[in-house]
Formats: C-alpha cells, structure tokens, sequence
C-alpha cells in the first residue's frame, strides 16, 4: 500500500477536526483548551504519518491520539473539584421550555466536568462517540472489564451529581 501523503494529511484535518473538537470539548468542558487538545493530537498524527498505511484507521488513531492528550493533560490538572465564583442557579421547576433544555445540558456538563478523567473518558467514547467497550478500551488501552467499571462508576458519579439538583427542581418550595 502507498505511504499517505501531505493531502492526505489536509484532507482528513478539514472533516475530523470538528467532530474532534467536540469530543475533546465534551472530555475538558473549555473550549480553549479542547482546541489545543486537538491541535496536539493532530501535531502527534502529522509526526507519526509515515508510519500509518490505511486512511481507514486514521478516525481510530486520531481518537486514541486525543483521549491519550487529554489524559496526560488531565494527570497534571485533575484535583477533584472544579472552581467556581459562583454557585449555579438551580431553577425550583421544569417547565418543559428550550430553555430548561439548556439549563440540563448545562447541569450535565458541568456535573460530567466533575467526574474523574478515566471515567469522564469512558463516558464521552461509549455515549457521546457511540464507541463500543471493545473500541474504548482500544483507545485507553486497558481491558474490557476496566471500561465497564469506569463507566459504571462514571454514571454512579454523575447520577450524584445530577440528583440533588432534579431532587430540587421537582420539588418547587
């Protein structure tokens, strides 16, 4: 088979390079951030290009490229908490507007920004890439059985954190 060429390279940066930020932006919650993610993903597959043959697996290799960037990234500035100035505003009862749509997706959001990065990973590549437990742990490079377990205690964090506030919501005072 043909080595791929710089084109190449170029044309899989113009269709993966949105999809790939809004996996990594679903992994970091910031923008900025998700973008240099994607930047060194993208910089790390440039400097391995001579070394991948089938453009068919350049969608798995950028995928693993990126959730390995944001775990290493994730190592340095995980603590557990993410700082705030402000406590959310939690709204007393869903009405069913767009705007209740929003402020769910904010809530999901931020509470999967709390959820530790192996389990965060996890969640975004099974739910949000629509990866199987096989392709997953490909990606992080662990077992089936850790996938499954990340992501359970994934959802566990994420139902805790989702709860209390649905709890409240549900519960005008």
């Amino acid at each position: 088979m043909a080595r791929l060429t710089d084109a190449d390279f170029a044309s899989v940066f113009a269709t993966r390079v949105r999809p790939l930020r809004r996996t990594a932006y679903l992994l970091c919650g910031d923008w900025a951030r998700a973008e240099d993610l994607v930047q060194t993903a993208f910089v790390r597959t440039y400097a391995g290009w001579g070394r991948i043959r089938d453009l068919g697996a350049v969608d798995a290799y950028l995928r693993t490229t990126l959730t390995h960037v944001y775990l290493d990234d994730a190592r340095r500035l995980w603590s557990g908490e993410v700082p705030t100035e402000a406590v959310p505003d939690v709204p007393d009862v869903v009405t069913g507007s767009s705007a209740d749509a929003t402020d769910d997706r904010l809530a999901l959001m931020a509470a999967l920004q709390r959820v530790p990065p192996r389990q965060r990973a996890c969640l975004v590549l099974r739910f949000f890439d629509d990866c199987s437990v096989e392709e997953t742990s490909l990606v992080l490079g662990c077992s089936e059985g850790t996938v499954k377990s990340n992501t359970a205690r994934g959802l566990d964090a994420l139902r805790s954190r989702l709860l209390p506030d649905l709890t409240i919501r549900s519960n005008p005072s």
